[in-house]
């Protein structure tokens, strides 16, 4: 009767209120205070929740511990992750999310219902209805595994199979069609050292279709064993078949053929990037995008911006198979999205020119579509071929890339950020006449080839130590009279020492211009708020008087300074700089055209801003002019601003910069030019400005003066005179006061 009462009690069935009840409810709480309680083993449901909530964690540990002692003498826990693994990364599996709906107790069993969706990255969401078994041991519920759990069909030792279905990279065009990524044949050209009978002749050959010197070519086989295939270099498809008969008849040379991504004439290496397998660290970021893992992927530029639009997205059937790989069920599947190509605003033949006018010279060059901010080239140097990242035979120079000291990866045009120098003149000019009233040509100010402007102490020289003389504002900036720009900038100081950053910023400065498709820097442009955060000191009228001249803690992008030259021509329109013209639709996805964007106006009355582009253009047409000498002859009216920066560390040679617009009475173009140490402004960057506009009005390249010739090594700068636009000791004296 005891035991009977016990099960009704346990089980929670209702009880008559009785005085007989209630007495033999009194026994029974006798008798269990006399017995230690037993303790409820967890619910089943528990357990499977448990087992559940780990998977949808990826805890596989958590999930093998919870299985039953039967499960676990079939399954090592190796075994058992290695099982859940393959099957989520072979179904591309995102997430997994489950819900318990019922659980069911048979005594010692117990049988879990649960929903299972799994979120995959190829073919869609995956659903399911599954029941799982529990049992039972020393007062613990515990998980009967089978495959079956990951999912049903998998039970008795099938497996997931996903057929891919992968759409070809689309290619990237210049503005007139022409290939800068494209899908072709790469020739991979190599040597079988114990093959070899005429070595002279081999090297010959392989030197004449590679452009390696015979050196390069045996040191890449000289120490591998004699029946190894040693690639040496990836020759364009044309080039094999137009060589063939050299190469075939030449014993120890082989020739392989695949499909790759060629670049033709590695032009604009820092815009278009490259493709390479997918890196290892980020091996899982791809799978979870539907990837298999041993693709090529974008690593730099518009091959890694625009991934998803080239590559297209990946189809696939998912199915069920035995070991013996039959079908046992077809799971999902879902087509492939085709790619779409990239047609660039780059003019390749203008850009490969660009290129060689830069040629190996730390620095940057970028030429802007003045009317609407598209890039017609961007070039840094120095430079790297990315065809040297398509395959195995690159190897060589892929490591002498890395290793080179100059960083060749570097794209200077957008990440490299620099003093502008006396180009930023032309922002201080501008606050000049709107903030403070000058006049361009009536507001005149004296040179005797120094400054005492704040006391003999802080004494600051013209880099024409023999003075202009009286000066207008203009013809200051023609110029580039620093003793003119550190007057105004000690006159805007005592207005308001935030006018020069207002400024600066309102013109483009010290933020990132919205290029898509190429990261930038933002620059700096520094005002009495940034230094008391950035570097815990007030603001100085020294600071400002750096800041009038361009140097201090001002940085820029040759980007920047393009479009701010851009902007200066074309009548103040502040263009967005973009680099995609177009890309194309397919049956999902209409075509998308860049239209141009006005992303601000430069804050200056229509006057104003013709003086400053009649400054400009004396700049090379004026004797003086501190660029003229540099443009006598051309055909093209060039309006511009040389800038000579100070570069700071152990040297003392400065970076030269060029900035401009042509022609100057109705702008095409726009051009910032800046050479790492190169020298002074008017030496070096602007013959290369000048180059650059030859080269885009298809006329020939003029000469380039001595001590702009790519090598040459520009002598240490005496104390003074100092090149315009630097300061020739900093302005320590001036800042105390």
């Amino acid at each position: 009767m005891l035991m009977l009462l016990l099960f009704i009690l346990g089980c929670g069935s209702p009880m008559p209120a009785s005085p007989t009840v209630s007495i033999l409810a009194t026994e029974v709480a006798t008798v269990t205070a006399e017995v230690p309680p037993t303790e409820t083993p967890p619910s089943p449901g528990a357990t499977a929740t448990g087992f559940l909530n780990a998977w949808s964690e990826g805890d596989y540990a958590a999930m093998y511990v919870r299985l039953s002692p039967e499960s676990r003498a079939v399954i090592d826990e190796a075994g058992f992750t290695r099982r859940y693994q393959d099957a989520m990364v072979t179904a591309t599996v995102i997430t997994v999310t489950t819900h318990v709906r019922s659980a069911l107790q048979e005594g010692a069993h117990a049988r879990v219902a649960f929903d299972l969706r799994l979120e995959t990255a190829l073919v869609g969401e995956l659903v399911t209805d599954t029941v799982m078994s529990l049992s039972l041991y020393e007062d613990q519920w515990w998980v009967d595994w089978d495959a079956g759990l990951i999912w049903p069909h998998l039970a008795g030792g099938n497996y997931f199979r996903m057929d891919y279905v992968t759409p070809v990279r689309a290619n990237i065009y210049d503005r007139n069609g022409l290939g800068l990524a494209v899908e072709g044949k790469i020739v991979t050209v190599g040597v079988i050292p114990g093959q070899i009978q005429d070595e002279p002749a081999l090297l010959a050959a392989l030197a004449q279709v590679t452009g390696l010197s015979t050196e390069q070519i045996q040191s890449r086989y000289a120490s591998a064993p004699a029946d190894w295939r040693v690639p040496i270099a990836e020759i364009p498809a044309e080039v094999s078949v137009d060589q063939n008969a050299l190469l075939s008849s030449i014993a120890g040379i082989y020739r392989d053929e695949k499909n790759g991504r060629l670049y033709p004439g590695a032009s604009a290496p820092h815009v278009i990037g490259w493709v390479s397998p997918v890196p290892a660290e980020r091996l899982a970021e791809y799978r979870a995008l539907g990837y298999r893992g041993d693709e090529w992927v974008g690593i730099m530029g518009l091959e890694a911006w625009g991934e998803s639009i080239l590559a297209g997205q990946r189809g696939g059937a998912l199915s069920v198979v035995t070991p013996a790989g039959e079908v046992v069920a077809e799971v999902a599947k879902r087509p492939a999205e085709p790619s779409r190509a990239i047609t660039t605003t780059i003019d390749r033949e203008f850009q490969r020119k660009v290129q060689q006018i830069l040629g190996g010279r730390r620095g940057a060059i970028v030429v802007l579509d003045a009317q609407t901010g598209a890039v017609l080239a961007m070039a840094s140097g120095p430079g790297f071929d990315t065809n040297v990242f398509a395959g195995p035979a690159g190897a060589a120079e892929r490591s002498q890339i890395l290793s080179n000291p100059a960083n060749p990866l570097f794209n200077r045009a957008t990440h490299g950020t620099y003093p502008s120098a006396s180009v930023f003149k032309i922002v201080t000019m501008s606050a000049a006449l709107e903030r403070a009233g000058m006049s361009p040509t009536e507001t005149i100010f004296h040179c005797p080839g120094y400054w005492e402007g704040l006391g003999p102490g802080a004494r600051k020289v013209c880099w024409d130590a023999s003075g202009h003389g009286d000066i207008s504002l203009e013809d200051g900036l023609t110029a580039s009279c620093d003793v003119v720009f550190y007057s105004v900038g000690q006159i805007l100081d005592e207005l308001d020492p935030h006018i020069l950053g207002e400024m600066a910023r309102a013109f483009g400065l010290g933020e990132r211009t919205g290029l898509v498709g190429i990261s930038e820097e933002p620059g700096l442009v520094p005002d009495p708020e940034w230094k008391v955060n950035a570097i815990a000191e007030r603001w100085w009228i020294g600071d400002t008087i750096n800041l009038s001249i361009g140097q201090g803690y001002l940085l820029v992008t040759p980007l920047q300074i393009a479009r701010m030259l851009a902007a200066v021509g074309n009548g103040g329109a502040l263009y967005r700089p973009y680099v995609i013209e177009r890309i194309a639709g397919n049956e999902t996805t209409p075509e998308q055209v860049t239209q141009p964007e006005v992303a601000g106006q430069l804050p200056l009355t229509r006057g104003h801003l013709q003086a400053i582009q009649q400054a400009l253009l004396g700049v090379t047409a004026d004797d003086i002019g501190t660029a003229w000498h540099r443009y006598t002859g051309l055909s093209i009216s060039v309006a511009g601003k040389t800038g000579t920066a100070e570069a700071g560390g152990p040297e003392s040679i400065p970076h030269s910069w060029f900035a401009a617009y042509a022609p100057a009475e109705n702008p095409e173009i726009a051009i910032a030019v800046i050479v790492e140490r190169g020298g002074e402004g008017s030496t070096v960057a602007a013959p290369l400005t000048r180059q650059v506009v030859e080269a885009y009005y298809g006329l020939p390249l003029s000469r380039l003066p001595r001590e702009a010739e790519e090598g040459y090594v520009t002598p240490t700068p005496g104390p003074t005179p100092g090149p315009e636009g630097t300061l020739e000791s900093p302005l320590e004296t001036i800042e105390n006061q």
